[in-house]
């Protein structure tokens, strides 16, 4: 049984990278593209957040230090919420359907998608990752987890604020009236 519990995450969290590189297929053709720099930093910020918990042996003995107590309550929770999370992002991918891409970018024909998971907050996709990497924490109870969320938040947190840029400058007061009655990344509250 403890191969479960060792291989739930990395199970869940490649089915999921499959299942994304899947459906990058099929886009718009983008008419805007994000610089390749901001990429690149936010590739190596989800990167350094990934090897932070996918390995057991980096010399720093603090990263390993146990936040709370580490069982079955905490595997279960953290399981949920990462499930949870990241199949809210496949219902926010899904719904936006050919406007998706891994970039900020503006596509040709771009539409303002407002429904499904949109109609929650604005970046559900973000949402739902953010929401996956908190349960793998969760379930890891080890200080290196909680960096790995941070820099995961900090890489989308830069591509959120280019990204909600860009559609205002697309979309004008449309953007601009469904960021004041939507939230951007928790329903109802931020």
């Amino acid at each position: 049984m403890l191969w479960f519990y060792e291989s739930f995450f990395p199970v869940v969290w490649i089915a999921f990278l499959v299942y994304w590189n899947i459906k990058a297929a099929g886009t718009k053709i983008n008419q805007r593209l994000e610089p390749a720099a901001s990429r690149i930093l936010r590739a190596i910020a989800i990167l350094t957040a990934i090897v932070l918990l996918s390995i057991n042996r980096i010399p720093l003995p603090w990263l390993y230090r146990q936040l709370w107590p580490s069982g079955l309550w905490p595997f279960w929770i953290g399981a949920a919420v990462a499930v949870a999370g990241l199949l809210f992002a496949v219902w926010a991918r899904q719904h936006l359907g050919r406007n998706w891409s891994h970039a900020v970018t503006i596509k040709q024909d771009h539409e303002l998608i407002t429904s499904g998971p949109y109609a929650l907050v604005r970046h559900p996709i973000y949402t739902g990752i953010l929401a996956g990497f908190l349960g793998t924490v969760i379930a890891l109870s080890q200080v290196r987890g909680v960096i790995a969320l941070a820099l995961v938040f900090l890489g989308f947190w830069a591509k959120f604020r280019m990204e909600e840029e860009w559609m205002r400058s697309r979309f004008g007061e449309a953007y601009a009236a469904y960021a004041r009655q939507t939230a951007a990344l928790v329903p109802y509250l931020f």
